[in-house]
């Protein structure tokens, strides 16, 4: 099956960009748009010299006696230059340096990737009133409806692509599709700064070849009891049927099974693009990449999500009477909890505070596959407090403001509550 065929339109700053042409009919559009090492081609706008360099985004390297040596902590980004050598995000920075010695390593400038990421997301409103930012240099964009305004889908896409390279001079790849799911898929096909979009009704067909890693959700723990019963490629577990998958791994399962063929399944998709202003609750999830019993970690872990959930609050302008938590084991069982609070709150301390009595309550020490915090009973107000209550939460409002200007979601670890900063973060993180 041929999905389309390759044209190759030159740029005067990006000669090779990729456009894979398809006839798209008129139906749901989704574009999914990455854009391409983005820290790195951010700090490329500043020092030019950087181009074409292996660049790591993390951490400056630091002096110990007669060596250089590099910091604790993991690479936020890697340039395509430096991922030649085997170095990704999340790798630990001083691998990165063993791999490649002569790498040039910066430390995140994170005003300027938000200040990039707010420039990214008016032009991706530009074009439509649903975008889900699903972080810093990533999100959604439903375009159904806008044939009139911007053509066909795969037209609409290369408009948009022109747009963020005229108006901030950084690459971006598009997927087009008639789900999240497949154009999420698509776009990491387009990559580095092309178009792919998927013929309406051969989304299976587009999956079908592909290892499952490839479908969100599916992690390292997930993919090696797939390959365990003869189960590799999308089109392997499309066949192994919805009972088997989900008789396997419960919901996930029948939800992989809707995966398979291109649908909008499971946490990572629920809910409609744009949909957040009428949110019934907020949450951040993190499926670790290896299933860990280590407090340290799982502690850190529940203060950046509390933190993640807080934000998110704020944005929308909501307080939430109920606090939840999310935890499934190495098993595949998962427990939650909730806490009704006296007062609702957006502030991420007290909601911290909360799912870390939820979390002791609940953990008997086994291995953890995935930590979930949610937000619910949501209301556009706090309700009355007495004064001294008020004086107090004025203070923290007005500290936590300032932060959220400088807060994206993968900034998080320059600013906010202590325990969220002493451990790099290696996992999965979903939000809804």
């Amino acid at each position: 099956m041929t999905f389309g065929r390759a044209v190759f339109r030159p740029r005067s700053m990006f000669a090779s960009t990729r456009v894979v042409a398809v006839n798209c009919r008129s139906m749901k559009t989704i574009l999914h748009v990455d854009m391409d090492a983005f820290f790195v081609s951010v700090e490329e706008l500043f020092n030019p010299a950087l181009k074409g360099k292996p660049v790591v985004v993390g951490g400056e390297l630091v002096k110990r006696g007669e060596r250089l040596a590099a910091p604790r902590g993991v690479a936020a980004a890697a340039s395509y230059a430096a991922r030649k050598f085997g170095i990704h995000s999340a790798m630990p920075l001083s691998r990165a340096l063993q791999l490649c010695p002569h790498a040039i390593f910066l430390p995140p400038n994170r005003k300027r990737y938000a200040d990039a990421s707010r420039r990214i997301e008016a032009i991706f409103r530009s074009f439509s009133p649903r975008v889900e930012m699903v972080s810093v240099d990533e999100a959604y964009i439903d375009l159904t409806g806008t044939e009139r305004l911007w053509g066909p889908p795969l037209a609409a896409a290369a408009r948009l692509h022109e747009e963020v390279r005229r108006q901030t001079r950084l690459a971006c790849s598009i997927g087009v599709a008639t789900s999240r799911l497949v154009a999420k898929v698509a776009s990491e096909t387009a990559k580095p700064n092309g178009i792919f979009a998927v013929v309406p009704g051969q989304e299976a067909r587009f999956l079908a070849p592909l290892p499952l890693r490839k479908i969100p959700g599916v992690g390292k723990v997930t993919e090696k009891r797939l390959r365990e019963r003869g189960l590799v490629t999308v089109a392997d577990a499309a066949r192994a049927g919805e009972e088997f998958l989900e008789e396997l791994f419960g919901k996930q399962g029948a939800a992989l099974f809707h995966k398979t063929a291109g649908e909008d399944a499971g946490g990572w998709f629920d809910g409609e693009i744009g949909d957040n202003e009428d949110a019934k609750s907020i949450s951040h999830e993190v499926t670790f990449d290896e299933d860990t019993s280590d407090p340290a970690l799982l502690h850190a872990t529940l203060a950046e999500l509390s933190q993640m959930v807080a934000h998110r609050l704020r944005q929308h302008g909501f307080f939430a009477r109920t606090i939840g938590l999310k935890l499934r084991d190495a098993n595949f069982r998962t427990l939650t909890r909730a806490h009704t609070l006296p007062e609702p709150t957006d502030l991420d301390g007290e909601i911290l505070r909360t799912v870390e009595e939820l979390f002791r309550a609940a953990w008997n020490g086994r291995r953890v596959r995935l930590l979930g915090v949610q937000a619910s009973g949501l209301q556009h107000s706090r309700g009355q407090m007495n004064l001294l209550e008020e004086e107090h939460e004025s203070k923290w409002q007005k500290a936590l403001e300032a932060a959220d200007q400088v807060r994206e979601r993968f900034g998080f670890g320059s600013i906010g509550l202590g325990a969220g900063l002493s451990t790099p973060q290696k996992g999965r993180r979903k939000k809804a």
